[in-house]
């Protein structure tokens, strides 16, 4: 894409965080879905009352993408290194290997598989491109899913019907 250019109708950006009070505890996830092409903007929020950060921080992901109503060009713009390095670099060999990871040269069952599984089969479905930022370092969509996460699981603490 040149600087003069406009962006492709099909492409997105997806912005996404997840927080966690304890580890485990309630958690939330956020993410904002941009497209570029028309300026809209889409925010969306859940929570859960067990969970962990690096879940959470998959279910931002999931949700977004979920939320895609047909193939696009996705820009995934985390401050999660493990989900930024799980599908650009450890995903394949964790399918290869039958989602199992070698640890002191042993198989050992993939932590979460069950969220990494529905994100690949999702991926499947666009083109990803990964963007990893520095959490809590001023950038301003990372900043507000970060506080959106965190009032989800307030939210859910508050109101525990």
């Amino acid at each position: 894409m040149g600087k003069d250019s406009s962006p492709p109708p099909d492409f997105v950006r997806l912005f996404t965080d997840g927080a966690c009070k304890d580890n485990p505890g309630p958690g939330g996830w956020a993410f904002i879905l941009e497209h570029p092409a028309t300026g809209e903007r889409r925010r969306e929020t859940g929570a859960e009352r067990h969970t962990t950060n690096n879940r959470m921080e998959l279910m931002g992901v999931i949700e977004g993408l979920a939320s895609l109503k047909r193939p696009c060009q996705v820009e995934l713009v985390t401050d999660s290194q493990y989900v930024a390095k799980g599908i650009a670099q450890w995903m394949a060999n964790w399918k290869r290997l039958g989602w199992n990871r070698k640890e002191n040269g042993q198989l050992k069952p993939v932590m979460n598989v069950d969220l990494w599984q529905r994100l690949d089969a999702l991926i499947a479905s666009h083109r990803v491109r990964v963007t990893h930022v520095l959490g809590h370092r001023g950038h301003p969509e990372n900043e507000e899913c970060d506080r959106m996460a965190v009032q989800a699981y307030k939210d859910l603490i508050r109101n525990p019907g």
